[in-house]
């Protein structure tokens, strides 16, 4: 079993994402996904606005999705610890992640000791697929 985890808001589930799991899964044989659904404090602080679902919504609607093995909330603050507890042999990132937590990922993964892969996952339809634009 391949452990693949991937990060995110999640605050709908919409074709972008499903192919987001998809990809995810196609990066092993034997996959094991594990979302990792960032907490409301942290979306507010990045993204400049509230969730419109809470945490404890988000995680609900991906606990028992078909695509999904496993969903987790995020740590209140950094990454690491979190990221060590799941153990992921790979993590998946979306098109377009950036900021605090990808920029330095891969450096601190590798202060912490951890060896995991990073695979960057390609857009899908971007222009009609992005939660942003969906909810407007």
């Amino acid at each position: 079993m391949t452990r693949i985890m991937i990060f995110g808001t999640f605050d709908m589930i919409h074709p972008g994402h499903e192919d987001l799991f998809r990809q995810a899964r196609s990066l092993a044989t034997d996959p094991y996904l594990i979302v990792s659904i960032a907490r409301d404090a942290s979306v507010t602080r990045i993204k400049g606005a509230n969730p419109r679902h809470s945490e404890a919504e988000r995680l609900a609607m991906l606990q028992g999705y078909p695509l999904v093995d496993e969903a987790v909330i995020g740590d209140s603050t950094g990454y690491i610890d979190h990221i060590a507890k799941i153990a992921p042999d790979i993590i998946a990132l979306g098109y377009d992640q950036e900021g605090e937590y990808v920029s330095d990922l891969e450096r601190d993964l590798r202060a912490a000791g951890l060896s995991v892969r990073i695979k960057r996952l390609k857009p899908f339809q971007p222009e009609t697929y992005k939660t942003s634009k969906l909810l407007g």
